[in-house]
């Protein structure tokens, strides 16, 4: 079985853009794992535009299933991290100005830095995970670095399922079978949906833990206008 844990940070998106608390962010993370989610995810970055830090140690008491904070390992961040010790730490190499994650982790250029990174998280408890992209020599970068998981970057896979193309899994069906062979956890996450979901959960042998956001609260958008437009209507009769 994968685990699903949801990405929060298009619900702090849509609070911040009117100010307030609506929607609230607690309740819908409370609700999320009560609808049957094993995690909720968070991506905080350096100018809070969606979760904010405060959020992060507000949720600490909400989350009990799986807590995986994403983000730079900027010092901010690890002190953050360490303040907390949620479930997991997943390491993303995303640029401050980047608007959402757009590739993994060069695990052997940066071997050295990753190495202490993941050494002091788990000093204290904490799970890591390195965000990858399906290259092999990276696969066993990130194993020589010490890390419990990989996060394997799905946004190629999910482009070429888009097109048609089925063969943009071989990558990471390849990488999935070495980390297996390496004793790596495999997560992944980032344009999955519902669309493409079940083919990739299909084809990747050991998948522990799927993070999902923009996609599924997109979805639960649509899939629910019908509902929530009845309800207004019924109330107007």
């Amino acid at each position: 079985m994968t685990k699903l844990s949801v990405n929060i940070n298009k619900i702090a998106t849509l609070r911040n853009a009117r100010g307030g608390n609506v929607p609230d962010l607690l309740k819908v993370a409370t609700d999320i794992q009560k609808f049957g989610a094993e995690g909720i995810t968070i991506h905080p970055r350096p100018d809070e535009r969606h979760i904010r830090y405060q959020d992060a140690r507000d949720l600490k008491s909400i989350v009990y299933t799986e807590y995986n904070i994403e983000g730079n390992p900027e010092q901010t961040f690890i002190d953050l991290v360490l303040e907390i010790k949620p479930t997991q730490v997943t390491l993303v190499p995303d640029a401050i100005d980047a608007i959402t994650s757009n590739a993994g982790w060069d695990t052997i250029k940066h071997a050295s830095y990753l190495t202490e990174i993941v050494q002091e998280f788990q000093r204290n408890g904490i799970r890591t995970s390195i965000f990858v992209d399906p290259i092999l020599e990276m696969i066993e970068g990130a194993k020589k670095i010490g890390t419990e998981r990989i996060e394997l970057y799905t946004e190629s896979f999910a482009h070429q399922y888009s097109l048609g193309n089925q063969n943009g899994i071989l990558p990471y069906t390849q990488s999935a079978v070495l980390a297996n062979e390496l004793g790596l956890g495999i997560n992944a996450g980032h344009d999955l949906s519902l669309d493409n979901i079940q083919f990739f959960k299909q084809n990747i042998p050991g998948l522990l833990e799927v993070s999902i956001g923009h996609a599924l609260i997109s979805e639960a958008i649509y899939l629910g206008l019908d509902n929530v437009v009845n309800m207004y209507l019924q109330k107007l009769k």
